[in-house]
């Protein structure tokens, strides 16, 4: 079980490391941005993209709804188009954040994913596996980053501690 300070505070520091990482992206190239590096994603937009969406698509889930697919990088072309759209996403989470109880945190939600399975778990279940999520990703822009000849930021959890 987690309790809310500390989905609280997992969420904050999510916020803050996408914040570094849209900062240091920010500096590439749109040839470094878009370039096909053979990932998972294919290229540093198409991983921050996909972060975006999954983290879109649980706030719709926590809100009762399925979407039945991804967000598109070809729709969020550039760094400003994934800020503004990651804003967005960050509000309205902020809102049911700041709205949770222990209860809530504990109550089991079913969803549909984006290949028509359900799934149920416990709301702070999801909430942790959306913040572990997000920095295995960070991890792999990092790699990405470093790949198109640029520098990366380090997102680590003790940094966001120091820098609070």
């Amino acid at each position: 079980m987690m309790d809310v300070k500390t989905i609280q505070v997992l969420f904050d520091y999510n916020r803050w490391a996408n914040d570094r990482v849209l900062d240091a992206v920010a500096k590439l190239t749109p040839e470094q941005f878009t370039k096909d590096l053979e990932n998972s994603f294919r290229s540093v937009r198409g991983t921050l993209v996909h972060t975006l969406s999954a983290e879109w698509i649980w706030l719709e889930r926590w809100h009762g709804t399925s979407p039945r697919s991804m967000l598109s990088p070809e729709e969020l072309s550039d760094v400003a188009a994934i800020r503004q759209r990651w804003a967005k996403v960050e509000s309205q989470r902020a809102e049911l954040i700041h709205s949770l109880t222990d209860e809530r945190l504990a109550s089991v939600i079913s969803y549909v994913n984006v290949r028509g399975q359900t799934f149920a778990y416990a709301l702070w279940q999801m909430m942790v596996h959306v913040v572990n999520h997000s920095t295995y990703h960070r991890g792999q822009i990092t790699t990405l980053i470093r790949q198109v000849g640029a520098k990366p930021v380090s997102t680590d959890l003790l940094l966001y501690y120091d820098a609070k």
